[in-house]
């Protein structure tokens, strides 16, 4: 009898960020009351970037909502419990029309809304709104935020395939103005959790000390390939870890702690950093092509001019740097706490990061399509077994 194997699920799952910094808006900000091509979809979308410091650059995050204008437009929500609490299990439906009204507004769930606060009343105190439908609030948003307002940016990352690419969104749910006045404690953090094997393990570049980790994420979706699903599936996405090679007896104890996976799939949640931005690629003079060079020696341009001109963005990067495992309180019956890193090993077997309606005799190509956005010379990764190279630095 075949194996039953196990269902990917996102319980205590984590995959949010949190952006504090300056907010920059531009002409490509906004998209208000929007049509979608043909269709009778009405939207506003929202691109917001922070400045979060020097290390992390500006930081992009999202939303997008709207409603079809010749349709019954609803709104899928959740209850309360007798506690008050999100009650997950009671889910319904509120008319388009309803959406402000109070009284209708009173049994729904906390975690259905989404928040802003950057406003403050007579007193500076910081005004709260929450919204149900992401279009409200976009709009309420683009009404009251000022560009170089420093707020802090919190939401969920989505991950999804575009044209044979792993799409990243960091979907906001909460903007608010900050408490924090001093730039230097800017920041763009991330909370992942992520699902690591045997195979995880990259190279370390010796140079800078970048040890790649090729771990899976799991994300929600309808469909696949034309048929309805309602699952998750995991996302292969590469990950960076930043060793100390000064040391490469503790390097080594750090990878054999933290990522070596001895069998099976092990589960794992990091906090870490979202680094994004233009990479400065610096001229030399031996970059110079010979005709720059010739302009040079007849004093058409310095030295100087010449390099800051041959010296240009590369593109943005966008880097997400684990820095550490999560720790968390667990309660006892007792109720006592105590600390606990949230690394589960052997929480599945690798056959079941398989989903049975991703793989047939027919399409053995699967991986191909849920890749990462790394080419396979960069995937290419070492066994654990071979993985003392530190040992040899």
């Amino acid at each position: 009898m075949a194996k039953t194997k196990k269902i990917l699920e996102k319980k205590n799952w984590s995959n949010s960020f949190m952006l504090i910094g300056e907010a920059k808006i531009n002409d490509y900000t906004y998209k208000l009351d929007a049509k979608a091509g043909q269709s009778d979809w009405i939207y506003n979308s929202l691109n917001l970037g922070v400045y979060c410091g020097e290390t992390c650059g500006t930081v992009y995050a999202e939303l997008m909502g709207g409603y079809g204008a010749e349709r019954d437009n609803v709104i899928y929500v959740h209850g309360k419990d007798e506690n008050g609490k999100d009650d997950f299990s009671n889910k319904f439906t509120i008319d388009w029309e309803d959406r402000f009204d109070e009284t209708i507004l009173e049994s729904v769930g906390d975690l259905c809304y989404l928040t802003v606060g950057i406003e403050r009343d007579k007193g500076g105190k910081v005004y709260y709104k929450k919204f149900l439908a992401p279009y409200d609030m976009i709009a309420y948003i683009n009404e009251n935020l000022e560009d170089g307002m420093v707020v802090n940016v919190k939401g969920n990352l989505k991950y999804s395939m575009y044209n044979d690419e792993l799409q990243v969104k960091k979907e906001i749910n909460s903007v608010v103005l900050s408490k924090v006045n001093d730039s230097s404690k800017y920041c763009a953090k991330f909370t992942q959790t992520m699902l690591l094997t045997k195979d995880s393990l990259g190279k370390v570049d010796k140079t800078t000390g970048i040890l790649p980790i090729y771990a899976k994420v799991l994300d929600y979706i309808k469909e696949y390939k034309g048929k309805e699903v309602r699952a998750n599936i995991p996302y292969n996405k590469t990950f960076e870890f930043e060793l100390d090679l000064s040391t490469p007896d503790i390097a080594q104890k750090v990878i054999d702690k933290i990522f070596k996976v001895r069998k099976d799939v092990t589960e794992v949640t990091f906090e870490g950093d979202l680094i994004e931005g233009g990479a400065l690629v610096t001229a030399t003079e031996d970059d110079l092509p010979d005709d720059i060079k010739a302009l040079i020696a007849i004093n058409v341009f310095t030295l100087e001019e010449a390099l800051a001109k041959c010296t240009a963005n590369s593109g943005r990067e966008k880097r997400m740097v684990i820095r550490k495992p999560v720790i968390k309180l667990v309660e006892d019956k007792e109720g006592n706490k105590t600390p606990v890193i949230q690394k589960f090993e052997r929480k599945y077997e690798e056959e079941d990061l398989i989903p049975n309606f991703m793989y047939s005799t027919e399409d053995e190509d699967y991986e191909d399509e849920i890749d990462d956005d790394t080419d396979s010379d960069e995937n290419e990764s070492t066994s654990n077994d071979d993985n003392d190279w530190l040992n040899r630095l």
